[in-house]
């Protein structure tokens, strides 16, 4: 039987490397955007190269009302492309970054990082746990700034650290239906992430590196792979758990 993932946030960097990989495993994707649709219809073109079945559907997680017309739009899509009541992997990944010092963050940014990062994960996932297959899988993006501090991400890293802790409260509460839920936290990694700061800026990419115990920033392919083999049944015992992917960062 074929596993199917749903990816938000699936159209670029890590969400789009985490469903290639998927993909290369032999599962097949539904994927969300929210504004970039040539994105993501690359992205779907991509898996389909390597011989799988991908969706790509339309969804912004700050838009909790939106919620129960995606799902309507989820399960339209099980049914017409995998002849499918349910999905089997939820992997929340869409988010955004703000970096400003404590003393200067504002209501609408913080409150901006906790919609998208812990009120929509929060309540996408409750809305999608009618078509999570029984036996299927939560993983949620936290970060590697959740274990230690760097200024400018103070708020930021506390809806991460919120979202740590709601991943613990959905392996305990949906453990009953054989759904393990575990939690991803990269380190610094080269992506479009604030604007591709880690990527394009020599300085950041720099001090970065010298904080890895493996003397290099991560890239996308560091962490699909590792994504990918937590959602599959080689890992079925695995619950409950944040796996820090940093490449060794500030240990």
């Amino acid at each position: 039987m074929t596993n199917i993932s749903l990816i938000t946030g699936g159209s670029r960097g890590l969400g789009r490397n985490t469903a290639s990989h998927i993909a290369k495993h032999g599962g097949d994707v539904i994927l969300t955007y929210r504004s970039q649709e040539e994105e993501a219809k690359s992205a779907v073109a991509e898996i389909e190269a390597l011989g799988r079945k991908a969706v790509a559907l339309q969804l912004d997680v700050e838009n909790i009302a939106s919620f129960a017309a995606f799902a309507q739009t989820v399960r339209s899509a099980l049914h017409s492309t995998w002849g499918s009541t349910t999905f089997n992997h939820l992997v929340n990944n869409a988010g955004y970054g703000e970096m400003t010092d404590f003393a200067e963050t504002t209501e609408a940014q913080f409150d901006g990082l906790f919609n998208v990062h812990v009120k929509g994960v929060f309540f996408l996932t409750q809305t999608l746990l009618p078509l999570l297959a029984d036996g299927g899988s939560i993983v949620n993006f936290s970060t590697g700034l959740t274990r230690v501090s760097y200024p400018g991400f103070s708020a930021y890293s506390a809806a991460k650290g919120a979202v740590e802790i709601l991943t613990n409260y959905m392996a305990k509460e949906l453990g009953h239906r054989g759904i393990r839920a575990n939690t991803i936290a990269p380190g610094a990694i080269e992506t479009d992430f604030l604007g591709g700061s880690v990527r394009d800026i020599p300085a950041y990419n720099e001090s970065f590196a010298k904080m890895t115990a493996l003397g290099r920033v991560g890239v996308p392919d560091d962490i699909g792979p590792a994504v990918a083999s937590l959602l599959s049944s080689d890992n079925r015992w695995v619950n409950a758990q944040r796996i820090e992917i940093s490449g060794g960062q500030n240990i």
